[in-house]
């Protein structure tokens, strides 16, 4: 199983997000994300034994967790910078709640012998992969027009088990497990 810890956004944010992408869309042949697939991601865990998923669950519910949170997605931008960008995204900001959610996850997870992560936690939704040579400009031009780069603001209630499974389309997530942020 291909697995991932996240958090939903509410439908106001994801529809803010999917009138962006259809306005966004056409300007450049990128490997666009479906808005239904968007989430905040605090830590990915890759292949994981179907057997253990119990193992992982009971692990996850033991994370001391930091409370409900505010989250604002809010700006827009590009890895690994606007000169060579492979990933558009939509910024997310929470204060240090989400990161002390991805850190405690993290901890978690490297319990049960998977991998630490080998960069800082940055939190973002990927809005498009880009995946070979395109043309940006049109993109950028529509970019600077927008009258907002605010998305929405909500308040993080729970986190999830996801699984991700590859498919030709696109991934299909599916949650297996949701956490309270508050108990």
């Amino acid at each position: 199983m291909r697995l991932f810890v996240g958090i939903d956004l509410p439908y106001e944010v994801r529809r803010n997000l999917e009138l962006l992408l259809q306005f966004l869309r056409p300007k450049a042949d990128l490997q666009w994300s479906p808005a239904s697939n968007l989430h905040v991601t605090t830590k990915f865990i890759g292949e994981w034994p179907e057997e253990d998923l119990e193992i992982l669950r009971e692990a996850l519910g033991e994370i001391p967790v930091p409370g409900e949170f505010q989250v604002d997605i809010q700006g827009l931008g590009w890895f690994p910078d606007a000169e060579r960008p492979r990933v558009f995204w939509a910024g997310v900001r929470a204060g240090e709640s989400l990161p002390r959610l991805a850190r405690l996850t993290e901890d978690a997870c490297a319990a049960l012998g998977i991998p630490r992560e080998n960069r800082p936690y940055s939190p973002h939704l990927t809005l498009a992969r880009i995946r070979r040579p395109a043309d940006l400009d049109p993109l950028r031009r529509a970019l600077a027009g927008l009258p907002s780069d605010h998305f929405g603001r909500f308040t993080a209630t729970q986190f999830h088990l996801y699984e991700s499974k590859l498919r030709p389309g696109g991934s299909l997530y599916t949650k297996l497990a949701s956490f309270p942020l508050k108990k």
